[in-house]
Order: structure tokens, then C-alpha cells, then sequence
């Protein structure tokens, strides 16, 4: 922990560093190829929608010995070829939820003693909830329209806390993580629910925080900028990604803990449905988010900004000067044997020292007297 916690202060004093601003084009790549797979997982199999969304009805069986497998195929045979899904709740020999879309109250009485026939359960002991597919509806247009108004809003506090392009930047990195967010439930096939929607609400204030603390350190770090010649714009981007980099790994994997804790031992192993619901993407959102400010807000702003003709006239101006620095270090460190002399038009002339040819004499003797 002492060796990280050093390597933490030397990277917020700017003594070591890794050049996220210059390797931009590899991150660029790499968000680009996730986010095609994702893109297309999501429209080859597309999302599994909730009934909260689609409508439908839900049933709760008491605990039973049937599999998931052979209770799904028992559902959809009841309910008249109706796609059902079926979570084991509690691990084996525990209760059963099954899941149909597409169902009405009419339709829903005779699957219920069907199935508890099928799973040889009491008719009364099998929890029957029916969703109408116009809520699941209503549900769905204001997850939209609190997701575009979230976005209007973080983009207009972005622009007038810091600026346009860090606005641009960050709304860049919250597409990028709720693509890939999305993507992969398509691609795992876990179930949308409202639970989802609140999982991706809560990952993009989480996202926005860490690209706001990185901009911050950047915009007190750009002050005045133009009136200094010592370091560029991406250069002061890429010290303030590296004095900011452990504070985001050690909040990253602090909040990484108890979501994979929900993800893997509640939704995997004791089977609670709703905890799957959530706990994915919270944790893909925030290793997503985590990734996205690093490597796709910063170094997004850093090259938008350096477009910019007053950026560039000081990467000039610093290049310029980074370049005399050299020659004259270069000058100062010649071969030793290289000293400047005039000749006798007092034209200074670089040459081999010359040496009186009496220094010569006697050289190699071991008196060293002369004769």
C-alpha cells in the first residue's frame, strides 16, 4: 500500500506518467471496435424486454424439484406457444418465476391451473401479477424522456462550469458508456426491467463525476496557459489524467466490490432475479464509465483543443524553445578535445587543439626533462 500510495504522489507531482494523450488513437480503436460488437449484438439479438415493458403475466410457484428448463417448456406449452422465461429462485428445489408475454387476464386464469397441475402445486399456492402492456409503455417513454432530459442538462452545466468542448467530450463518453452498457445485455441476454433503467441512471451521475474531476484538475491546470512556453495543452491533459489516475482506480474498484458482490453471489448464486436486473449494469456502467474518462473524455477535449490557433501557436512556441535548449545542451556537451580559437582574421574556427610543440618533447620519458 506504500508503494501505491508513492507511486500516487509522484504521478500528482507529474515526476512519472504514462501518455494517455498521445497513444489516443489505440483507445480511440479500441471504444470504436467494443462499441461495433455491442451495436451489433444488440440488433442481431436485440433486448429482452420485461414485462413491464412488453405486458404480460408473472408467475410465483412454490418451492418444487423441476428444472428451469423443463418448467419453461410446461409455460410456453400452457400458454399456447407465448415465449416464457424461467428464474430458479433460491438454487435447486427452490420456487420457480415465470415470466409470459403477450398474456391477458383471460388468458392468464387457465395457465395458472394448468402450470400448477404441470408442476403438481396447489392451484391457490401459484402467485398470479398481470402488467398491461400500456404501462409497460408509459414506463418505457419516461425512461426516454428522463434519459434526453438528464443529457440536455449535463451538457448545458458542462458548457457553462468548464466549457463547449468538455460538454462535447462528455457527452461523447456517456453515448459510449450506455452503447456498451446496452450492448452487452443484449449480447448476455439478461431482462430490462425498471430495475435496468435505474442501473444506467445511476452509472451515468457516476460516469459524469469522474470526467468532472479530471476536467477540473485540467481547467486549474490550463490557467494562463498561453503565458507560459514549458509545457502544450495535451501535455498539461496528460498530467492532469495521471495526477487523477489512482483517485479513479481506488473509487472504481471501491464501488466495483459490492455491485460484483450483487451481480455474482445475489444474482448468481441465491438466484434473486432482481438483483441481476441491476447489479449488471451498474458494473458494466462503471468499469465503462471509469475507462471512458480516462481514455476517451480527456483525450477527446486535448485534441479538440489543440485545434485551436491559439494552441497551436504555443505548441510552436514550445517546441521552439524545447528546440534551442537542445542545441545549446548539445553545444555545451562537444567532444573535449574541441575548443573554439580565431584565427587570424579573429573568425572563431572549430578545430583539434593544437599543442606547442615543446609540450611535445620529452613525452614518454620518465624524467620528462628535456634535452
Amino acid at each position: 500500500m506504500s508503494k501505491l500510495g508513492n507511486i500516487g504522489a509522484r504521478l500528482y507531482r507529474g515526476e512519472v506518467g504514462y501518455d494517455f494523450i498521445g497513444k489516443r488513437k489505440i483507445w480511440y480503436g479500441l471504444s470504436i471496435l467494443i462499441t461495433i460488437t455491442a451495436i451489433v449484438g444488440l440488433a442481431v439479438r436485440g433486448l429482452n424486454m420485461g414485462i413491464e415493458f412488453s405486458g404480460g403475466a408473472v408467475f410465483t410457484t412454490p418451492k418444487t424439484s423441476v428444472s428451469a428448463s423443463e418448467a419453461q417448456h410446461q409455460a410456453e406449452s400452457a400458454a399456447g406457444g407465448h415465449q416464457a422465461t424461467v428464474q430458479k429462485l433460491g438454487g435447486s428445489g427452490g420456487p420457480l418465476r415465470i415470466q409470459i408475454s403477450g398474456l391477458d387476464t383471460k388468458q392468464a386464469l387457465p395457465v395458472q391451473e394448468k402450470l400448477a397441475k404441470d408442476l403438481n402445486v396447489q392451484v391457490q399456492d401459484v402467485n398470479t401479477q398481470l402488467v398491461g402492456p400500456s404501462w409497460g409503455e408509459e414506463i418505457a417513454n419516461k425512461a426516454w424522456l428522463g434519459l434526453g432530459i438528464f443529457m440536455v442538462l449535463v451538457v448545458l452545466y458542462l458548457a457553462v462550469a468548464f466549457e463547449w468542448r468538455m460538454a462535447l467530450a462528455a457527452l461523447v463518453a456517456l453515448i459510449h458508456d450506455l452503447t456498451i452498457t446496452v450492448g452487452v445485455y443484449a449480447l448476455v441476454g439478461f431482462e430490462v426491467t425498471p430495475g435496468t433503467v435505474i442501473g444506467l441512471l445511476t452509472i451515468l451521475g457516476y460516469s459524469l463525476y469522474d470526467t468532472v474531476v479530471v476536467f477540473d484538475s485540467l481547467k486549474e491546470a490550463s490557467k494562463d496557459i498561453t503565458k507560459q512556453t514549458r509545457f502544450t495543452y495535451s501535455e498539461i491533459a496528460n498530467r492532469s489524467i495521471n495526477s487523477t489516475l489512482v483517485r479513479s482506480i481506488n473509487t472504481t474498484v471501491v464501488a466495483l466490490l459490492p455491485v460484483a458482490g450483487l451481480l455474482f453471489v445475489g444474482g448468481g448464486v441465491l438466484g434473486a432475479g432482481m438483483l441481476n436486473d441491476i447489479s449488471l449494469a451498474l458494473f458494466v456502467g462503471l468499469a465503462a464509465g471509469a475507462y471512458s474518462s480516462i481514455f476517451i473524455a480527456t483525450p477527446l477535449v486535448a485534441e479538440l483543443k489543440s485545434r485551436e490557433p491559439q494552441m497551436k501557436a504555443l505548441t510552436k512556441r514550445v517546441q521552439a524553445k524545447r528546440a534551442a535548449a537542445a542545441a545549446k545542451e548539445a553545444n555545451q556537451e562537444g567532444p573535449p578535445d574541441e575548443v573554439d580559437a580565431e584565427d587570424a582574421d579573429g573568425a572563431a574556427v572549430v578545430g583539434p587543439r593544437q599543442q606547442p610543440a615543446s609540450r611535445n618533447r620529452g613525452r614518454g620519458r620518465p624524467s620528462g626533462k628535456r634535452r
